[in-house]
């Protein structure tokens, strides 16, 4: 059973045809790896093991996957585009198919000039991201061909989300809330920060989850100022904080919890303070979370008072993100953002720092809804925690 409904397929196939139609194009072919699954995943609602691939959206006709053939029963099943083409490029190197249909871009350049008329002008998105054979074989294959990079029009399409998108958010905040009490529970002295990531995850897989953003974050003591810390054997302390997050989806779609525990169950007094101006920028950018501001208006506040209280010199990352198919994407609200605020868009407040010499690294995170009335947090829960002081 695919994550994708096909309604919702069929409204994003034709928003890129018409970007194809304004642009004077033949078809797009949409790039996308495990690592890259975004653009891909739009389209499709899936993403292979091991292989890679590409989307073909024609101006006219059938949408294609290029892939590997190990994927493809995988891709018939649970990809809305189901017409698949397998290529070398994509498949595990040096594996051998012998059943496989397997061709190549000359070919497929033939087949797609013989159902579509001249190809003559092709959009790629994320070719940026592609292995350089990948591309090379496109650009020989392709003979005469123009290439024109789309993909900042394309990604723009996944900017305002889908009363559907919002709906799978939504249900991945909530099991976010769930994994959130679950770490929380976990954080004891002795326990390993695997040990609490184990906690986190099963409460999310056996709730439904459909994978994560990203490897859950348990960063104890100074093994917080990785940023990104995935956990380790190492066994928590009393005294330390530990930093937690974890990104549950829902049919693809991420929400996401991130706070800064301490293993005794208490803050102590330092670490209250710690807080204290984590939660004091957290409500300062959450204020600005209204329809018609920039990046960098959004942004101000929250750095400005980090300036004043000497946090900055230890500031990675901005305030301020969208969440969907990936827990950080497009657009970044950052000091030198000009993107805008919309009805529609699903945003992040992401506090945090690093390299702290007495408070290590900590961060606290929650999503909100964006709506002409205001930002709805998508967990009630975590907003309370986060703007209550």
């Amino acid at each position: 059973m695919g994550y994708l409904i096909q309604s919702e397929c069929d409204q994003r196939i034709a928003k890129v045809r018409k970007m194809l139609e304004a642009k004077n194009l033949d078809l797009a072919l949409v790039y996308y790896d495990e690592f890259n699954i975004g653009n891909g995943w739009y389209l499709t609602g899936w993403c292979p093991q091991f292989e890679s691939g590409t989307v073909l959206v024609p101006k006219t006709g059938t949408p294609l996957l290029l892939g590997g053939p190990e994927s493809e029963p995988f891709a018939k099943l649970d990809s809305t585009i189901t017409e698949t083409r397998n290529f070398p490029v994509f498949m595990v190197p040096d594996e051998e198919y012998p059943n496989a249909t397997i061709i190549d871009f000359p070919g497929l350049f033939a087949e797609l000039n013989a159902t579509l008329g001249q190809i003559k002008r092709i959009g790629l998105v994320g070719g940026g991201r592609m292995p350089a054979e990948c591309y090379q074989g496109i650009v020989d294959g392709f003979i005469g061909v123009e290439m024109v990079d789309i993909t900042d029009e394309f990604v723009s399409l996944r900017y305002v989300k889908s009363k559907w998108e919002i709906e799978q958010i939504r249900s991945a905040f909530g099991l976010a809330d769930f994994c959130y009490d679950a770490m929380k529970d976990a954080t004891v002295a002795g326990a390993s920060e695997i040990q609490i990531a184990a906690a986190g995850e099963y409460a999310a897989r056996s709730r439904g989850a459909s994978g994560f953003g990203f490897s859950a974050i348990v960063g104890s003591g100074a093994r917080s100022n990785a940023v990104v810390p995935t956990a380790s054997s190492k066994q928590v302390e009393t005294g330390e904080l530990v930093m937690i997050g974890l990104a549950p989806k829902i049919n693809g779609y991420a929400g996401v919890m991130g706070d800064a525990l301490p293993v005794s169950g208490e803050y102590t007094a330092k670490q209250q303070e710690c807080m204290k101006h984590l939660k004091e920028a957290f409500r300062l950018t959450k204020d600005m979370l209204i329809v018609g501001k920039t990046g960098r208006e959004i942004d101000a506040p929250a750095r400005a008072y980090f300036e004043k209280h000497g946090f900055s010199k230890y500031l990675v990352c901005p305030f301020a993100h969208t969440i969907g198919l990936h827990e950080a994407e497009s657009p970044f609200f950052g000091p030198g953002s000009d993107d805008v605020l919309v009805p529609g868009m699903t945003v992040c407040v992401d506090i945090s720092f690093f390299g702290h010499p007495e408070f290590d690294g900590v961060r606290i995170e929650t999503g909100y809804e964006i709506t002409e009335n205001g930002a709805v947090p998508f967990s009630p829960k975590m907003d309370k925690i986060h703007t209550t002081i």
